[in-house]
């Protein structure tokens, strides 16, 4: 909501942001609440033993479609976990309020320092009856760079955007998950198509040297795709990063979402990558 909209009755309530302690104790919070957890005794969620946290470790706010959780120091390292992924959050880099972190939209997360994680007491984070339209937008954070509430962010106005979101697009479609994905020169003939290019899609047909170059660049942008997974933690170290896997974590981590379809149908968006595509084919 922008700054000074009028308040309107929800059609759906809001999340609930639940916080358990190593100790086993729970807290729900509030939406627009925040607890501060740390070594320290000013933190809301005071962790009793060191376990390499600082005094103000991190900071967990519930907001309406789910949890944000940032870390407060600038020398303790902190990490939050699920099922598939393991992520750095960012460190504080100057006083004030961060302005990275880890966005959950629904489900368990945990939170803490490498210490905590590998011997089972960190703090669990828990995200219940998350807002259905989270589901299917981008959180309202998503701006034009990294310092979001996404994990990772691609800017749609790129040739490896447009790449992702042809990867992503049947199971942006298909919900089961069941519609095999493009392969890199399916990938490179749908970009012919969305940019408008049919010189170069009567070329790609019929020429397998101009094939095999435009198949070459695209399988780049998918090795920068997995690049960017592995550099922010969202697969676990050792997972072989396939396709299905690359879509899995775009599509779950709302990096690329069913909105970006939108986009394929966007006559200023398809120019503006048909300009960075074709001039021509280098």
């Amino acid at each position: 909501m922008s700054q000074g909209a009028p308040m309107t009755p929800r059609a759906t309530p809001p999340a609930v942001t639940r916080v358990t302690a190593p100790s086993g104790s729970v807290r729900e919070l509030a939406e627009h609440e925040r607890l501060v957890f740390g070594r320290g005794p000013d933190a809301d969620l005071v962790i009793s033993a060191d376990r390499g946290l600082s005094r103000r470790a991190g900071m967990i706010s519930a907001l309406c479609g789910g949890a944000w959780v940032a870390n407060l120091s600038r020398t303790h390292a902190l990490y939050a976990e699920s099922e598939g992924y393991q992520i750095r959050l960012p460190p504080m880099e100057a006083g004030g309020e961060p302005s990275a972190g880890w966005f959950i939209r629904t489900g368990a997360t945990l939170v803490g320092s490498r210490a905590m994680l590998d011997e089972g007491q960190a703090v669990r984070v828990t995200v219940l009856a998350a807002v259905t339209d989270a589901l299917r937008t981008p959180p309202a954070g998503r701006a034009d760079d990294d310092s979001t509430l996404l994990p990772l962010y691609l800017d749609p106005h790129t040739k490896l955007f447009l790449v992702a979101l042809l990867l992503c697009r049947p199971w942006l479609l298909d919900p089961t998950r069941t519609t095999p994905l493009p392969r890199t020169p399916e990938i490179a003939r749908a970009a012919l198509e969305v940019t408008d290019a049919f010189y170069e899609i009567e070329q790609f047909d019929h020429d397998p040297v101009f094939r095999d170059r435009l198949a070459a660049r695209v399988g780049e942008h998918l090795k920068v795709l997995r690049r960017k997974i592995n550099s922010r933690g969202l697969a676990r170290a050792g997972t072989r990063l396939s396709d299905e896997v690359v879509v899995g974590v775009l599509i779950e981590h709302a990096i690329v979402t069913p909105a970006d379809l939108e986009r394929l149908a966007d006559p200023s968006w398809c120019s503006r990558q048909e300009d960075l595509w074709w001039d021509r084919t280098r």
